[in-house]
């Protein structure tokens, strides 16, 4: 890379706590450390340092001990830092103080989480998620410490990392303005939520099945989405590659249909004031008929990264929906055993390798006895043909000695139009009895 490029992007000195005094999710280590540094990848920047401590208790000062304080003021003239992330969550006033203490900007990773979200929502529903999480974390934040969005920003995606947020405009504006405009955007929201829940309803009055994809981010999702229908969806290796969820039509057998939706990856630590904002994306899951949990098993992590998903589901109360665990990335696993079972099921959404099987799994869970059948109806039955145009999928119709229809029908309809049915099979007697 050279020497502007490298200039041009934020250097930041990565700093995390490890103590008994916080909560078990909110320490940091080796891995959530890693994965920090992989997200100041994906907003733009790279890291240039990174510091581990571990103390009984936080400094309520300034968090991290006075030596490792000093340590960091050092790293960042010495590597010309412009900026310090913790991996932990800070309180504003600790903030302001490290601010001062480093004179650079101090992000915590729920402030360049939300950086990340600004820069990847695309649709309306996305960017008001974003605009609603980012005001809400700003709120308690406001007196005298944002002095980088004196800049004006604007969630452009230009400008240094923590400075796409709402911008100078509404931030030099009082909290009840503040207010204001999060009760105006958890009302447009609201309408958001109405408009899909008609679409939902026109779904499932079609009675097509919702299946939704759900997983740790960078599992492997929106290849599977790709993989399986042909979409477009971009799939790069960068951690919350995809942000809004990406609903696709996916012909599963000659007798299922189903919507198949991609929805937003989940970390650890994720803030919980994201998980709120972002409600109207995941209450997707609450309608699903089947979760698909794709899970990267290349990944030496991914027990762990699975509970985490298996405690989100739980937490948007989408427990009881039937979860089929999809081990993606099989060509890249060394282990000896591969996880088996009947909702699980072992693919390379790279390679298409288990493609056939995930879709056999999926059209097992949820076919309700529906086939699809040749029907020769007299022309006194025409009431019959209305009712499979209401109720049934009807392909094709013919006008002959007889209404010859190619339809594909649900067990309780079956049994009004069997009589009917060219070569009734054995198979089709089961499923209607």
């Amino acid at each position: 890379m050279n020497e502007t490029t490298e200039k041009a992007r934020d250097r930041a000195i990565l700093a995390g706590l490890s103590s008994p005094r916080l909560d078990q999710k909110e320490n940091s280590d080796g891995e959530s450390m890693r994965e920090l540094e992989a997200l100041v990848e994906t907003a733009g920047g790279v890291s240039v340092g990174v510091v581990l401590q571990s103390l009984p208790a936080p400094n309520p000062r300034t968090f991290l001990g006075e030596g490792k304080v000093a340590e960091i003021r050092e790293l960042v003239k010495g590597e010309e830092a412009t900026m310090v992330i913790f991996d932990n969550e800070l309180s504003p006033s600790q903030m302001r103080v490290l601010t001062d203490e480093f004179g650079v900007q101090v992000l915590d990773r729920s402030g360049l989480i939300l950086d990340i979200f600004a820069q990847r929502a695309k649709t309306k529903e996305g960017r008001l998620q974003v605009e609603l999480a980012q005001y809400q974390y700003l709120l308690p934040r406001l007196t005298g410490m944002w002095t980088h969005l004196e800049r004006q920003a604007g969630t452009s995606g230009k400008g240094p990392i923590g400075s796409k947020g709402p911008g100078e405009t509404q931030l030099e504006t009082d909290r009840r303005h503040i207010h204001r405009k999060i009760d105006k955007l958890k009302a447009d929201l609201e309408d958001v939520r109405r408009v899909r829940g008609t679409q939902r309803d026109r779904r499932r009055k079609n009675e097509i099945p919702v299946v939704a994809i759900v997983g740790y981010t960078n599992a492997g999702k929106s290849t599977l989405l790709n993989a399986l229908t042909g979409s477009d969806i971009p799939a790069n290796d960068r951690l919350f590659d995809t942000l809004d969820t990406t609903t696709r039509l996916l012909t599963v057998s000659d007798t299922l249909e189903v919507v198949i939706s991609d929805t937003v990856g989940f970390i650890r630590k994720l803030p919980h004031q994201l998980i709120e904002a972002f409600k109207a994306t995941l209450e997707e899951l609450e309608y699903a008929d089947l979760l698909l949990h794709v899970i990267d098993i290349s990944n030496p992590e991914w027990l762990e990264q699975a509970q985490i998903v298996d405690d989100l589901i739980a937490e948007l109360g989408a427990s009881s929906i039937p979860c089929l665990r999809v081990y993606n990335k099989s060509d890249l696993f060394f282990g000896d055993i591969r996880p088996r079972g009947d909702m699980s099921v072992n693919i390379s959404a790279k390679t298409g390798e288990g493609l056939e099987d995930l879709l056999a799994r999926i059209n097992r869970i949820l076919d309700k006895g529906t086939r699809r059948v040749t029907l020769h109806l007299p022309y006194d039955k025409g009431n019959l043909l209305d009712m499979l145009y209401r109720e049934a999928k009807v392909e094709s119709v013919a006008y002959t000695e007889t209404i010859d229809v190619v339809a594909t029908v649900e067990p309780r309809l079956l049994g009004q139009v069997k009589d009917f049915a060219e070569e009734f099979s054995d198979k089709g007697k089961g499923a209607e009895e």
